[in-house]
């Protein structure tokens, strides 16, 4: 078991782990992962520190089924945060007396004392029996100020007098702010709130209801996991996921641990709603897309159960079986609809019918859309999101089937968004995207050689790409056209969906494995 630090040092360590927390605010994985292992660290457990703990207790992974060798959740973000931790000591955390790091082939936290430096810009804040020393500039980090890079904001001494006193104001209001988050971060913390740690796409529910929701219609994405009567969830994405609302009838199932394939975030998947219901959400007026989510069943009869799907009383799905739809058992799968409203009465009307068989929904999403075009769909095959130079979001991996996920620490040239190619998913792999059956879609495909790093690189990788069988890269070698570290952007024009709302790609290796970094799918409806 690691030992802790000294007494007299202990305080100094837990504020300035405390204030790095508040930091990374906007980054709420890795506020999730350091607040886990620095908790077990000052409680001198740090034997509890390792890859299937964090897996499981901080990215809810299934204790049954979570397997290291096909899923690295803890080494991806344990690269993050230790790379995270590193620029952050090169610039907001540049004066202070306390750094942590990770060494690397480590998941417990290391605490450096830098000599002759001590903390003179801490405040404190009381939270229950709780006392947080949080330095200032951390704390001035996490309530605004860029955090991917830039040096530490100037003192005070060194603005211009007709500004120190504006930069103090906004500076205690940064701090204030801050504060606040880390108060409520480990009072939930201290409580045992399951919920999300920091604010994403949309609000988190105020509580669940057993029945249909009197709730203010709110023109803003609505998430709901069908079934689930818990606190509000966060997905890979940082989008909350409210409790089961808004319905009438059916009977809530909860899953037994099983391995869904095709999804980041089997969490919306632990959950259903089956039999015969209806959701009657209040939504403001405007165009929604709606996105439902299902899960292929591995029992024979639920694959013989066929059902309809209406939205205001108008024909939406029929006869939908899910696990053709999924193509198996254990399978995410999703259908997407543009143009939807609600109706006159200010709500929208989902009603799941049951000619034959027993209609069952996993989770619900409503975006605010524009008319007649789906939404960018927007991959980086990693595992969390990330947002690009022009601050579009990029989901974390999804849609995928087979391959394998790897990290890279070198850094792609010829484009101005390196961190999309970061990472890559390997091997013999499929993806199967949903989109409306309406649209026609452009296809971008992006792709670096992150391997192969020197001649004789031509020929070491070679694969092909189709979509919905039609071949779009045949003998594709990523080398011969750009090197190594280099970007490469394929794009492809006017793709049909399959009728099951689909575009589905098929990489598939000649020479050693295919790769791709991230995928971008545009409807080209005007």
């Amino acid at each position: 078991m690691a030992e802790l630090s000294p007494p007299h040092t202990m305080g100094s360590e837990r504020a300035e782990w405390e204030a790095v927390v508040a930091a990374l605010s906007r980054t709420p994985r890795l506020a999730k992962l350091l607040c886990y292992i620095g908790e077990l660290y000052f409680q001198n457990r740090s034997n509890e520190i390792n890859e299937f703990q964090i897996a499981t207790n901080v990215f809810g992974r299934s204790e049954k089924v979570f397997d290291p060798t096909r899923d690295s959740i803890a080494r991806v973000e344990a690269f993050r945060l230790r790379k995270r931790l590193k620029e952050y000591y090169e610039t907001e955390g540049i004066d202070h007396p306390v750094v942590i790091s990770l060494p690397s082939g480590s998941y417990v936290p290391s605490f450096f004392h830098r000599p002759g430096r001590t903390s003179n810009t801490s405040t404190r804040l009381e939270v229950g029996n709780a006392r947080m020393d949080a330095p200032l500039q951390g704390a001035t980090q996490s309530a605004g100020v860029n955090i991917e890079g830039g040096g530490p904001p100037p003192r005070s001494s060194q603005l211009p007098k007709n500004q120190s006193r504006r930069s103090r104001i906004i500076l205690a209001v940064s701090v204030g702010a801050a504060l606040l988050f880390v108060g409520v971060f480990f009072a939930l913390r201290h409580f045992g709130s399951p919920g999300p740690l920091v604010g994403a796409a949309g609000d988190p529910a105020k509580s669940p209801a057993a029945t249909v929701s009197s709730a203010t219609p709110d023109r803003v994405p609505i998430r709901l996991l069908c079934g689930y009567e818990g606190a509000p969830r966060i997905d890979s994405s940082g989008a909350y996921w409210e409790a089961d609302n808004y319905y009438s009838g059916g009977i809530a199932r909860a899953r037994p641990d099983s391995y869904i394939t095709r999804t980041s975030d089997p969490m919306i998947f632990e959950h259903w709603r089956l039999d015969e219901m209806k959701y009657d959400i209040p939504l403001k007026q405007g165009p929604y897309e709606l996105h439902l989510f299902f899960v292929g069943a591995r029992n024979d009869e639920a694959t013989r159960d066929y059902f309809d799907v209406l939205t205001n009383g108008k024909m939406l799905l029929s006869a939908f079986n899910i696990n053709d739809d999924a193509q198996g058992g254990d399978v995410a799968d999703e259908r997407v609809f543009r143009d939807i409203y609600p109706a006159e009465d200010g709500k929208l009307h989902l009603a799941f019918a049951s000619p034959k068989g027993t209609p069952s929904l996993s989770a619900i999403e409503l975006i605010p859309s524009s008319p007649h075009k789906q939404l960018p769909i927007r991959l980086a095959m990693q595992s969390s999101a990330l947002k690009d130079r022009h601050g579009d979001l990029w989901h974390a991996d999804t849609y995928s089937q087979g391959g394998f996920m790897a990290v890279h620490p070198q850094v792609v040239t010829g484009t101005p968004d390196p961190k999309l190619y970061a990472q890559e998913r390997y091997g013999h792999f499929t993806y199967s995207i949903p989109v409306d059956t309406r649209g026609h879609y452009t296809l971008v495909l992006h792709f670096a050689e992150l391997y192969w790093a020197a001649d004789p690189g031509v020929g070491r990788r070679v694969f092909s790409v189709y979509c919905n069988g039609k071949t779009l890269l045949e003998n594709f070698d990523i080398f011969k056209e750009a090197g190594s570290l280099h970007a490469l952007i394929k794009t492809f024009n006017h793709l049909k969906p399959t009728g099951e709302g689909k575009l589905d790609l098929t990489f598939e290796p000649i020479e050693n494995y295919a790769t791709i970094s991230a995928i971008e799918v545009i409807d080209e409806s005007e």
